[in-house]
């Protein structure tokens, strides 16, 4: 799979971000292509490596659809990489990148069989604040401190108002919605507003963050 001129810059600027401070975080929106981008990602910095050193990379995703999904895709874009899985049917780290299941990875037992990394990636990484990806990220930076953290998300601002900056100190790229609509990569969005008349009745309604709490 080829990625787009703009995916290539985004890709370009994350791995040198990742070799200047140790970690950054990638912000596009829904529509870029993040997936194919964080393969690029991940591509260039397991694929550059000799597999005689055992570089090893984790992608992390909080639902098993995403990891599957972020295989698969991964699986296009690099396929000469080879790939494991680590979630409540398999356990497995042999592959040069493994995508796991945050909570399955997080728990005491699983955790404890984490190899070193050279790589942790966080797919929707406005989660890495929450602390079962803080447990991972702990665990990662201990078994080896030169581990690189990367995160993509399209929405880095939390609903909770916890930041990110803890885990991530800078942003290497962001993508806005204008670059994709004038490329011709999205169409301009349509707002349709109905009144279904809840209005009151959702105002007590409890909330937790930004969500609805039922």
């Amino acid at each position: 799979m080829l990625l787009r001129p703009r995916q290539k810059q985004f890709v370009e600027r994350s791995v040198r971000a990742l070799g200047e401070h140790g970690n950054t975080l990638g912000v596009a929106p829904t529509g870029a292509g993040k997936t194919i981008m964080l393969s690029g990602v991940v591509g260039r910095m397991v694929g550059e490596t000799p597999k005689s050193t055992g570089a090893k990379a984790c992608v992390l995703a909080h639902r098993d659809e995403l990891t599957a999904q972020n295989r698969s895709k991964f699986g296009r874009v690099n396929p000469r990489i080879t790939t494991s899985v680590v979630d409540a049917k398999e356990k497995c780290w042999n592959g040069q990148v493994t995508f796991a299941m945050v909570p399955t990875l997080a728990r005491a037992g699983n955790l404890g069989q984490l190899p070193a990394l050279d790589l942790l990636v966080i797919d929707e990484a406005h989660h890495a604040a929450a602390d079962s990806y803080r447990r991972i990220i702990d665990a990662a930076l201990q078994r080896n401190p030169k581990c690189r953290i990367y995160g993509v998300t399209a929405t880095p601002n939390r609903g909770d108002k916890r930041g990110l900056r803890p885990v991530f100190s800078n942003v290497a790229d962001q993508i806005r919605i204008g670059e994709l609509i004038a490329s011709g990569h999205l169409v301009p969005p349509r707002t349709f507003v109905i009144d279904v008349g809840v209005q009151d009745q959702l105002t007590k309604v409890r909330r937790t963050a930004d969500d609805f709490d039922m």
